[in-house]
Parts: structure tokens; C-alpha cells; sequence
């Protein structure tokens, strides 16, 4: 399989900001609030929610396969994704 180093940016950007909104963003703050209540810390998927190495593997995986199977619509929404991750990462930048 040939692909764009584009595509492997914007994909990776996408990983980024997916992995970002399970472990860390608020607006899912709840969700792991309960999963972490319902699976202890040492569970692992207790431990899924707070790292990033296991969230971005299992993550970058659906989203290879996506790419693989629709590589159009995996595109168009992880082009949304990247662009909000380099938004964040910019405004953090600046906020500093």
C-alpha cells in the first residue's frame, strides 16, 4: 500500500486528537468518570483511558483499517480531527 506523507500527517493528527478527547478533554469527563468507577485504574480498560500509548495504538489501528476499507470518508473526517489538534496545540502554544 503506497501512501501520501500527507495522509500519514493528517492521520497522525487525527490519532492525536481522538486519543486526546478519551483521555483528557472535558467534554468526556463523565464517560470516563464512570468507566473508571466501574473498572478500577489497574483494570485495563480502567488503564486504557489514562494513557496514551495504549489509547493511540488501539485508535491508529481503527483508524488504519478505516483508511484501508474507506479511504475518502476516513480522510475527510480525520482532516477535522487534524485540523482542531493543530488549533489546540497553536492555542496552547500561545496561551503559554
Amino acid at each position: 500500500m503506497n501512501i501520501d506523507i500527507s495522509h500519514v500527517v493528517i492521520l497522525a493528527l487525527a490519532v492525536y486528537r481522538v486519543s486526546r478527547l478519551i483521555i483528557q478533554d472535558k467534554v468526556l469527563e463523565k464517560a470516563r468518570d464512570f468507566i473508571w468507577k466501574k473498572y478500577t485504574g489497574m483494570s485495563g480498560i480502567g488503564y486504557l483511558i489514562t494513557c496514551y500509548w495504549c489509547t493511540s495504538f488501539w485508535v491508529s489501528s481503527l483508524v488504519v483499517i478505516s483508511y484501508i476499507i474507506v479511504p475518502v470518508p476516513t480522510m475527510a473526517v480525520s482532516l477535522v480531527l487534524a485540523l482542531s489538534a493543530v488549533t489546540g496545540l497553536i492555542s496552547a502554544r500561545v496561551d503559554d
